[in-house]
């Protein structure tokens, strides 16, 4: 196993166990932090209260059946048109028809868009990649612009496939009574228990209208996501393929490689989630890893340093503060429109750094403009959230897997502990909420899906060549997680790109470059540019204390 850039002083685990070229750098990362803004709205506002026509046909190893192919038990891919989207799909398009609960092959069935993108090499690999979302419940589809950017396709096929209950797939587990919540969540106390009521009302609701449909909620979950790739695989006629997942997707290709190892040539994990570690508790562990990483850097940089001094204490006296008296104030969208009301406490503070929704490199500017009276760039940050795309994140999912597969086995008072232990000397109301996921144990309560933990939370034992990428200002999915997770993979090569947050590929160049030089040297994929990487310097405004 090789480590490349990993610091060796991270936190241990919590629980034990050239100008064109930058011009379209610039535009991919504009273009993912307003996909970001959209698919994580939901995390982001619940943060504040609380993942067309065929095109040309695809080269390389991809043979997409001309009609309906037969995989696993009751499962089966139909070509079809691709659906509609912002930017055409480049490619052949059809649906993964599968069982919603493979204990019933012969109950309802799930119909789950699949996209086969053609390698952009005239002579393509083999062996295609396909490519696993995060959330759970984020929009699948919507990342084919960020994958093609990142070249992901550069040498052989793509096939992207839309988990079950997301946005293109039958049914949608949407919920826009979340969706609606999360609007006006902006304007509300975070961790105020009458928040909490709200948000637990909402997702009732969702619940209720979702198994009054006739959907099995218990049916979605990691398991059976990993069960339709692996049919996935067998309708396609593909031998070998190659898997790249981030955040919840890595979470999903370990399940897959753990549980369908067959056909796997290489897989790639991007932002890593461990399936044997997540948990409520979890997150305050990459809260503290990825912030602090931000504190340090700034550290390492001169300017930062001397204009913005002890930074971890300031964060510490503006969440105390904020939790005390909380400020209302109103603010204008990023996006435009009209004023918002804000309410910033503690809790929302500390959730807009983890949605990484306030870009690094600005906030040790916003936190010191904080601590002199101004929250502008947090306000606004905030006020994005107050317009989210109703039914585009598909919080059913999200709520089927939380609730089956992280929050079981701990209590309240165990991610209260974690939190003290992360931050000592904040608030208990701070800390008794889980980073994105406020509430949790009250909304699962009334979402009611049955304990898989037995079944999931298991390492991923393997000597499949595994590239494990980490961004070292990731504060929803730490970096030391990376290799901890590559423990008990045999040959795996764990990267840390240093100034990155979470989903590395399509933010850095090198990560891109070295995840293409993985996919065709799974054993020996060429790390180099790594060794050249340092964070961008941050924003250095004039100290209102000596103007």
């Amino acid at each position: 196993m090789t480590e490349q850039g990993i610091d060796p002083g991270g936190p241990p685990p919590l629980h034990g166990n050239g100008g064109t070229v930058r011009r379209r750098e610039h535009h991919r990362y504009a273009r993912l932090r307003s996909r970001n803004a959209r698919t994580t709205t939901a995390l982001v506002a619940a943060a504040l209260a609380f993942l067309g026509a065929a095109g040309a046909a695809p080269g390389g190893g991809v043979s997409p059946p001309g009609g309906t192919s037969l995989s696993g038990p009751g499962a089966r891919f139909v070509p079809g048109p691709c659906p509609e989207t912002p930017e055409p799909i480049p490619g052949r398009c059809g649906v993964l028809e599968a069982p919603e609960n493979r204990a019933h092959p012969r109950g309802r069935t799930v119909r789950l868009t699949v996209a086969i993108i053609p390698a952009a090499s005239a002579k393509p690999a083999k062996d295609p990649v396909v490519f696993m979302s995060g959330g759970p419940g984020g929009d699948t589809i919507d990342d084919i612009p960020f994958l093609i950017g990142a070249g992901v396709n550069r040498d052989r096929d793509l096939i992207v496939m839309a988990q079950r209950g997301t946005l293109h797939a039958r049914p949608n587990l949407a919920c826009p009574e979340i969706d609606r919540f999360n609007a006006r969540a902006v304007g509300l106390r975070y961790d105020a228990p009458s928040t909490g009521r709200l948000l637990v009302r909402a997702a009732k609701k969702c619940r209720d209208r979702l198994t009054a449909g006739g959907v099995d909620l218990s049916a979605y979950n990691t398991t059976e996501n990993a069960a339709d790739f692996a049919d996935l695989r067998k309708a396609l006629g593909i031998h070998r393929w190659d898997v790249y997942g981030y955040s919840y997707g890595t979470d999903l290709a370990l399940t897959f490689l753990r549980r369908h190892p067959q056909g796997i040539r290489s897989v790639a994990i991007d932002s890593v989630v461990p399936p044997q570690i997540v948990s409520l508790p979890w997150t305050w562990d990459s809260t503290r890893e990825g912030i602090g990483a931000i504190f340090a850097a700034c550290a390492a940089q001169p300017r930062c340093e001397s204009r913005y001094p002890a930074l971890p204490r300031t964060l510490t006296r503006q969440v105390r503060r904020l939790e005390a008296h909380p400020i209302t104030t109103t603010a204008r969208p990023p996006g435009g429109g009209d004023l918002v009301k804000v309410v910033l406490d503690g809790g929302a503070l500390v959730n807009l750094l983890v949605a990484n929704v306030v870009p690094a490199v600005d906030v040790p500017a916003a936190l010191d403009e904080l601590a002199h009276g101004d929250p502008e760039r947090f306000a606004r940050a905030a006020a994005a959230g107050a317009h989210p795309v109703i039914g585009e994140f598909a919080h059913g999912l999200t709520q089927s897997v939380a609730c089956s597969e992280w929050v079981p086995g701990y209590s309240q008072s165990d991610l209260l502990k974690a939190g003290r232990r992360a931050f000592p000397g904040w608030p208990d109301s701070v800390l008794a909420q889980a980073p994105q996921l406020p509430f949790e144990n009250d909304v699962c309560r009334v979402w009611n899906v049955p304990d898989r933990t037995p079944v999931q939370r298991i390492a991923t034992v393997s000597d499949v060549p595994t590239l494990i990428l980490s961004g070292s200002f990731d504060a929803k999915t730490g970096a030391s997680w990376g290799p901890y997770t590559g423990r008990t993979l045999s040959r795996s090569t764990a990267v840390l790109i240093p100034g990155i947050g979470h989903w590395v590929v399509p933010q850095s160049p090198c990560a891109a470059d070295v995840l293409a030089s993985f996919l065709n040297h799974p054993l020996s994929p060429d790390t180099a540019c790594v060794a050249g990487l340092a964070p961008k310097p941050f924003t250095i405004t004039p100290d209102p204390e000596n103007s």
